[in-house]
């Protein structure tokens, strides 16, 4: 189970309550796990030591730290270019979920709970921060072989986690759902962090209207890395969120919950519609934050939610 932070490490204002990053990083612990983190360490204005996140390879570093030291997973990395998923806004989409998928108010822990994640990628980091948090079983399915191969080699680095995390290619890249899932086959919930951009330029346009914002223009395209089908689709979030609800309404039953990041608020008026053509009978809207950025989760049931 993942550690809590240390008292008095100060929070970060909108994650989870049972987030364990909402404090400052403890770096004395990261650096006992993962010593390669401290050539990448610099001081911040008040002489502390911070991580420079214009650096892809400190941030790929840093994630390998928090997952050693936080959530006991050793041995993880990516291959070059790949999208390195921060793990406190991964795991913030965790604990909501957790939170929708609550009986009573407690949330379901245990590998009864099943879970898919659609477009698993490189790294595997959602059914990682699910397992070691809640103790969930998870299907990750991708349409690229590469991102399957770097999940696989990250599974056989820590064998207690093979048997909780399963893997599977989608063959057909203009599917989701469809030809992926075995027949009868359910879960509690489905996650997904759908290609936010609608092409290259506006890929790097957004990176490079971050860094403005922040006051480094200068800072590097793609510091999270990430490939084509990670960062952009035809039609951005919106084309692809709403395949995949018109997918989940031909198969009402493979999940309790379907749910989605959804980066735009703008873009949410086209997704609630996608919905009612969908005939969606419960569907929900999870705010999350981290700092300035704000982001959702859009959640949609063809079931009954207690059952």
């Amino acid at each position: 189970m993942a550690k809590q932070p240390p008292p008095g490490t100060g929070a970060k204002p909108g994650l989870h309550p049972r987030n364990p990053h909402r404090g400052r990083y403890d770096i004395p612990a990261l650096l006992a796990v993962c010593p390669e983190l401290a050539p990448f360490l610099r001081p911040n204005p008040s002489g502390e030591p911070t991580v420079d996140f214009t650096d892809p390879a400190a941030v790929r570093t840093l994630n390998r730290a928090l997952l050693a030291s936080v959530y006991g997973v050793r041995h993880w990395d990516l291959p070059p270019g790949y999208l390195c998923p921060p793990v406190p806004g991964r795991a913030d989409y965790i604990h909501h979920l957790a939170d929708l998928l609550a009986t009573d108010g407690l949330p379901p822990r245990g590998p009864a709970t099943r879970v898919l994640d659609v477009g698993v990628g490189a790294g595997a980091i959602y059914p990682l921060l699910g397992h070691r948090s809640y103790g969930w079983s998870f299907l990750g399915t991708d349409i690229d072989p590469g991102a399957l191969a770097s999940s696989r080699a990250i599974l056989a680095a820590n064998p207690d986690l093979e048997g909780a995390i399963q893997l599977r290619l989608q063959k057909d890249p203009a599917r989701i759902l469809a030809g992926v899932l075995l027949p009868g086959e359910t879960f509690a919930a489905s996650l997904c962090n759908p290609p936010f951009h609608g092409s290259p330029a506006e890929a790097r346009e957004g990176t490079q209207r971050k860094w403005r914002n922040l006051g480094r223009p200068g800072a590097p395209v793609l510091n999270f890395g990430g490939r084509a089908g990670e960062l952009w689709c035809e039609g951005g979030e919106v084309a692809f969120l709403s395949r995949l609800i018109e997918e989940s309404a031909a198969a009402p039953q493979a999940c309790r919950w379907f749910t989605s990041l959804l980066s735009k608020s703008s873009n949410l008026p086209p997704i609630q519609a996608a919905l009612r053509k969908a005939r969606a009978p419960h569907v929900r809207i999870l705010e999350m934050a981290q700092g300035q950025k704000r982001s959702r989760i859009v959640a949609w049931s063809f079931q009954e939610p207690g059952r």
